[in-house]
């Protein structure tokens, strides 16, 4: 009897059996993880060169399907959503979650901050070396988790998602009132960018169709004049940002403007706000006649975002001041509708829409 009590002894003694990530930081550099949940799907940029062993297990459980059937279980609404509990499969063992999957890692310390869109694990209280599967995404900015928790991830499309799993209905404890489940988590090599690495002579073969409540006005891009304007336009308009914006100013006999974001239906999602940036101009000589198409800006010639304009007459007075990056191949008589709608001062009296921008390629 004593040999077994001795065995006991010794078996609380010994020091837990921590991860050791079995795979090489080349073989997780470069790796993204597609979270597909009940709510929709978030994609996280995983971060080895930050945490290697946390995003090593991370890894091998969503390649083993453990996340799968797994729900998010604590909700802060705006604040962060945690997931990933084995227990949480099981709804009749809801006083247990959030105690599944733990002590399986050593905390590993680095410079990440818990900005909105950080993937965090989870740990025991006043355990520094206690996480495991369990991971918390924050919604948004959390600086006093700065430090206490490993940031092994971020959120780089879908926070949206997130954010919509956050404000679900819970109760005092944070259990959302119906499962959020997380259906798959699928690892991924991050995708190339659309256009970042495009010759001009790659992005001269695309055409940009502006589809506006009146008709299509298809474009021609001129990477020969503007190239990262151009590159910077293809992307932004791949990604939607200019759907559901008002055509905001027509000028008769000068130009008709479009794509401002305060001008948008929606709110762009975080996605599209970081591709959002202001646009350093590539000005030419190139002559602003009907159909020349150029990024609107202010005072400052680097102030250039997201608007552009349309020449409808000529506006020989803008020559060198803007970035002319496209012209009109097709839908000169949409264009000239347009210009000619009833105006207040620059304001249209009736909404006319730019309800997408349709990309294609010539052959």
């Amino acid at each position: 009897m004593w040999f077994l009590v001795l065995a006991l002894l010794l078996q609380q003694q010994r020091p837990p059996v921590y991860f050791q990530s079995p795979y090489a930081l080349a073989d997780l550099r470069g790796k993204q993880a597609v979270v597909e949940t009940s709510a929709g799907t978030f994609v996280i940029q995983l971060l080895p060169d930050a945490a290697p062993n946390h995003v090593g297990l991370f890894v091998k459980l969503a390649r083993e399907g453990a996340y799968t059937g797994t729900i998010f279980h604590r909700v802060l609404k705006y604040g962060l959503i945690q997931g990933g509990d084995p227990l949480s499969r099981d709804p009749s063992r809801t006083s247990q979650y959030g105690q599944g999957g733990l002590n399986q890692l050593r905390f590993e310390p680095n410079g990440e901050k818990h900005t909105a869109g950080a993937v965090s694990a989870v740990l025991q209280p006043g355990q520094r070396d206690s996480a495991g599967a369990q991971f918390f995404v924050c919604i948004s900015d959390q600086p006093t988790l700065d430090g206490q928790y490993t940031v092994f991830g971020r959120v780089v499309e879908g926070l949206e998602i997130a954010q919509e799993i956050s404000a679900a209905p819970a109760n005092a404890a944070g259990l959302p009132a119906t499962r959020l489940e997380i259906k798959s988590v699928t690892i991924r090599d991050t995708p190339v960018e659309p256009f970042v690495n495009d010759t001009a002579a790659t992005l001269a073969a695309h055409r940009a169709t502006l589809e506006t409540t009146m008709g299509e006005i298809e474009l021609e891009m001129l990477p020969d004049k503007a190239p990262e304007t151009v590159r910077r336009f293809l992307r932004l308009a791949q990604a939607g940002v200019y759907d559901g914006t008002a055509v905001h100013r027509v000028v008769p006999n000068f130009v008709i403007q479009t794509g401002a974001l305060a001008y948008r239906a929606s709110p762009l999602s975080a996605t599209q706000q970081k591709l959002v940036v202001n646009m350093p101009p590539e000005f030419t000589d190139t002559p602003n006649v009907p159909g020349i198409v150029s990024i609107a800006r202010g005072d400052d010639p680097n102030s250039g975002s997201t608007s552009f304009f349309v020449c409808t007459g000529q506006c020989r007075s803008l020559d060198g001041k803007f970035t002319v990056f496209a012209r009109v191949v097709k839908g000169m008589d949409v264009l000239t509708a347009i210009a000619g709608v009833a105006v207040d001062g620059e304001t249209p009296r009736t909404a006319v829409t730019l309800t997408r921008v349709r990309l294609s390629r010539m052959p």
